[in-house]
């Protein structure tokens, strides 16, 4: 059986000012993939997450939702079933780690269902399990970055968009994460699309990869087909004809 196509952008360009974020670029995921955005800093990587949740105005081009068009709006947005955890480890840090859960399941409206979402993230991660009643403040980056992967499953998300979420760590934490978010996938199926700057562990995960350099698709292809093209050495030592 074919997998759905979930989300599209479709020759979508964003301006800031006189720079072109994003220049025509057009990316896809499909129903429980691990998509990868890569490219050097500027490229219009998160950009293009933005753009999905409705965070950034599109100059022109087309967001498509299961095949029809939409205008991405954030809490609409979240309602169809897109989760953004953004990069830094937004944390609410003088909230407990299970009121920073509870925050995430806004759109739940039945106590019990939002109770029943927090015991089930916390099967995925277990630490937080252990620090439910601690202040997130008090966490260690690596687990702050947890409890944001986690708040951003309360929705329970057909998409997770992550933007950089190895972003100061150490090397240990790094491996972690990743692991965490293989798990995700494949436990509750979350289509996930990922911006990240470490290579190696994201190409490990993701089974496509969109290859940007100043605003625009340069290359795109699953990750084995990417990583011997050499495409990657080029566009980030700029040396992309």
């Amino acid at each position: 059986m074919e997998k759905e196509i979930l989300l599209q952008l479709q020759d979508v360009a964003v301006h800031y000012g006189g720079v072109r974020a994003l220049d025509g670029a057009s990316v896809a995921i499909d129903e429980g993939e691990i998509v990868a955005l890569m490219g050097p800093n500027g490229a219009g990587k998160s950009t293009i997450l933005k753009v999905i949740f409705g965070l950034a105005p599109m100059h022109s081009g087309k967001v498509l939702w299961h095949e029809k068009p939409f205008q991405p709006i954030p809490h609409e947005v979240v309602h169809r079933g897109i989760a953004f955890v953004p990069q830094g480890r937004r944390v609410f840090t003088h909230l407990t780690v299970e009121e920073n859960l509870e925050i995430g399941g806004f759109i739940v409206k039945s106590k019990q269902e939002l109770k029943r979402r927090i015991s089930e993230v916390m099967e995925t991660f277990p630490i937080l399990k252990h620090r439910r009643k601690a202040k997130s403040g008090t966490l260690s980056g690596g687990q702050q970055q947890m409890l944001a992967l986690a708040r951003g499953l309360m929705t329970d998300p057909k998409i997770l968009l992550l933007d950089e979420p190895s972003l100061g760590l150490a090397p240990k934490i790094v491996k972690e994460v990743f692991v965490q978010i293989r798990a995700i996938n494949e436990k509750h199926k979350t289509a996930i699309m990922v911006v990240e700057h470490n290579i190696k562990s994201l190409l490990e995960v993701a089974g496509r990869a969109y290859v940007l350099d100043k605003g625009k698709i340069v290359a795109e292809g699953s990750s084995r087909e990417l990583s011997a093209s050499g495409v990657l050495e080029k566009v980030f030592m700029g040396k992309l004809a």
